[in-house]
């Protein structure tokens, strides 16, 4: 069985999350990984995630809520850019060392 390490497996969910309509499959297929293995990478960080990126409500303004969520989205979709420029930023450089003479 192969092993892969658990930064290449982060940035393989990373890389999943990050494109919106994705299937697995495909993101798998891109990788070089079975589609069940990356399945099983998710639910793996799914569990660890569950819970630890909540963050309490505490507004007393009228409407607060509906900015509290849009900044949550907002903050989720700057982390998912973030690591989609450093998975490419990673890509280019392998690709760069693999084609050096």
């Amino acid at each position: 069985m192969k092993r892969y390490p658990a930064e290449f497996k982060a940035d393989a969910v990373a890389l999943y999350r990050s494109r919106p309509g994705v299937t697995i499959k495909s993101v798998a297929a891109g990788l070089g990984v079975n589609t069940e293995t990356l399945r099983n990478w998710i639910r793996a960080a799914d569990g660890r995630r569950s819970g630890s990126h909540s963050t309490p409500a505490t507004t007393s303004q009228p409407g607060g809520d509906a900015v509290q969520a849009e900044l949550a989205v907002t903050r989720k979709r700057i982390r998912e850019l973030e690591e989609e420029h450093d998975i490419l930023r990673k890509a280019a450089r392998y690709f760069a060392g693999e084609t050096r003479w």
